[in-house]
């Protein structure tokens, strides 16, 4: 590997999709073009970086689809199972920045490869996880809508941070990276878009071989997991807001420029930033700044992405 800086990047739904738009594939198209303007840049500033992306509506959608096709025409168009609906979008997710990173690379002049790798991850079917279901996938409902959905399929809603109530399904931990090798051998020469949605939640046979469930792992802890692996040198949550925040919504509102792990966990555990939405993110900087002692894990904006890696923007915590 170089001496350059070495980033995991997670990108935010925001990424993807902007609020208030068509959930299609164009629109989505047009918004991970102006992201990719925002990552060919960091590239162009001399980082070295492999991507992760969430896929929770995309997902929701695809999942919903299905149901409605196989209620339709049952012998004719079964219902894909959970694990292939995450593959699917993995890789049409991937595709549309794998081809949009390339053009914004491009026409600035960089002529660096972008792959995407459809990956595993592999979880524990003990992990208590599949018994308390959290992560939030699809579109937004109001109350009335989710307690008919509720009854009707059976489904887990719950509301997300004063938002709407959402579908949630298990999101266990990730506790390896099947494809971490192939990753390993890309980095010094492509960007990777790798772990997209979590990765794909796989169960470790006792013979070895490998099955998918059904689940979402957060995106944040995989990539979490796949800066320790790499041993890279930030790991860069990009999300809505410049900042993390305490009293969020509040009048006294806080944006949290620079804590330590202790601060960290103290506002966690006041319940300072919502089980679905800050948390999730700020329990993988934890877990960076932990394992690597001296280095950082930044959330920001994806706007605000360089200025925070050169240390003008975001919130920082490190172990100390």
């Amino acid at each position: 590997m170089s001496n350059a800086t070495k980033v995991v990047i997670a990108l935010g739904g925001n990424a993807l999709m902007e609020a208030g738009t068509p959930p299609t594939a164009e629109e989505q198209l047009r918004v991970v073009k102006k992201t990719c303007e925002n990552l060919a840049n960091i590239s162009c500033s001399g980082f070295e970086m492999a991507i992760v992306h969430g896929n929770g509506p995309q997902v929701g959608r695809l999942v919903l689809q299905q149901e409605i096709a196989a209620a339709a025409q049952p012998d004719q168009l079964p219902a894909i199972p959970f694990d292939c609906c995450g593959a699917m979008t993995e890789g049409y997710i991937g595709y549309q920045i794998q081809q949009s990173l390339r053009d914004a690379l491009r026409n600035k002049n960089r002529n660096v490869p972008v792959v995407t790798i459809v990956t595993q991850v592999i979880v524990d079917d003990g992990d208590p996880a599949f018994q308390n279901p959290t992560k939030p996938i699809g579109r937004f409902y109001t109350a009335k809508e989710a307690k008919k959905l509720a009854k009707e399929k059976g489904w887990t809603m719950k509301e997300d941070s004063g938002r709407g109530w959402r579908r949630v399904v298990p999101s266990p931990k990730p506790k390896r990276i099947v494809e971490l090798d192939s990753v390993k051998r890309l980095w010094d020469s492509t960007i990777v878009v790798t772990a997209g949605g979590g990765g794909i939640p796989v169960v470790e046979n006792m013979d070895g071989s490998l099955t998918g469930v059904a689940a979402v792992i957060d995106k944040d802890l995989a990539a979490e997991r796949l800066a320790e692996d790499m041993e890279t040198d930030i790991l860069l949550i990009l999300t809505e807001v410049e900042n993390v925040y305490i009293n969020f919504g509040k009048p006294d509102q806080k944006a949290l420029e620079h804590i330590t792990v202790s601060e960290a966990i103290k506002y966690m555990e006041e319940g300072q930033f919502g089980s679905g939405s800050m948390e999730p993110k700020v329990m993988a900087a934890i877990k960076f700044a932990r394992r690597f002692p001296g280095k950082k894990a930044i959330i920001t904006s994806l706007a605000k992405a360089i200025d925070a890696l050169e240390g003008r923007a975001g919130t920082v915590i490190t172990m100390a």
